[in-house]
């Protein structure tokens, strides 16, 4: 991979609520960055203000590009995208998936991306859009250890915690592991809510117990916040991708032969919350679904 002035030039595709931080971090620590815009102009127009390039297509952006991160919404997104890449040509060059994807797609995909010259590899993240503006998210790459070497540079402006899982595919798949953990305890505090709710025992209440104990974590003092506070934006992760990613988890126990008795009703949780139009709220609010679907607030 050549360099630019000691720094690689990195194409950013998905400038959302994670990518947008990730990719300010990557131009501000001295990368040649070019990135693509999308219906919410407000973070490219940030980005191009920092330095970055706004490219008028996906070929344009990878002929621009040594290293292209995406930071999409799952599988089918990113499978159309580096479709467009491999169009342009991707002969020696670097594709970084760090969306939630199916890791089947991954490594299918990566085969074609070598198959044309390239390399690619997935580095998923924990944390949130807070940790990526900050630079502190958590990253699970998959990738052979040559790969990883040259790409945990980039990786690091963003995190500060990288850890290499595996060969390709084993990042996306900790990630659906992780997610599995995350929005199981999500269900999980939704009926507990619930049931609370119909013996008189309010959101506030149960958080008092909990928190400091041992069932207290980061992740239930956030989806707290939203229930026993209304901070809506307490945790800014959309239903309609808890849904999607439990999909992927089930599908993946499926393909595992494993039985999915947990991770298919805690994936129709949120399946009920989305057929139920809820798909843009935000994760926590599947307590209040949950409740007024058993008659409680």
């Amino acid at each position: 991979m050549s360099e630019q002035g000691n720094k690689a030039a990195v194409g950013f595709i998905g400038v959302g609520l994670m990518g947008h931080g990730m990719a300010k971090n990557l131009v501000e620590k001295g990368h040649p960055l070019t990135i693509i815009g999308n219906r919410n102009r407000a973070p490219v127009e940030d980005l191009v203000g920092r330095g970055a390039v706004e490219a008028d297509s996906v070929a344009d952006l990878t002929r621009r590009s040594e290293v292209i991160f995406l930071c999409l919404p799952g599988s089918p997104e990113v499978e159309h995208i580096v479709g467009e890449i491999l169009q342009a040509g991707v002969s020696g060059k670097i594709i970084v998936d760090c969306s939630t994807s199916n890791p089947v797609s991954t490594r299918a995909l990566a085969a074609r991306v070598a198959e044309a010259g390239g390399e690619m590899a997935d580095a998923p993240l924990s944390r949130t859009p807070k940790e990526a503006c900050e630079g502190a998210l958590d990253v699970m790459a998959g990738a052979d250890e040559a790969l990883f070497s040259r790409i945990e540079p980039l990786l690091s402006c963003f995190a500060t915690k990288v850890l290499r899982v595996g060969e390709l595919g084993a990042g996306h798949t900790m990630k659906l592991l992780n997610n599995f953990l995350s929005l199981g305890y999500g269900a999980l505090y939704a009926e507990t809510l619930a049931i609370g709710a119909r013996n008189g025992i309010d959101a506030a209440t149960v958080r008092d117990v909990i928190s400091g104990g041992r069932m207290d974590c980061g992740f239930f003092q956030t989806f707290m916040r939203y229930v026993a506070d209304g901070d809506k934006n307490a945790h800014r992760f959309a239903l309609r991708n808890a849904h999607k990613d439990m999909r992927y988890v089930a599908s993946l126990a499926n393909e595992s032969g494993i039985a999915s008795h947990l991770s298919s009703a805690v994936k129709n949780g949120y399946a009920t919350a989305e057929a139920l139009g809820h798909g843009d709220d935000y994760l926590p609010e599947i307590a209040a679904i949950i409740g007024r679907l058993n008659g409680v607030e």
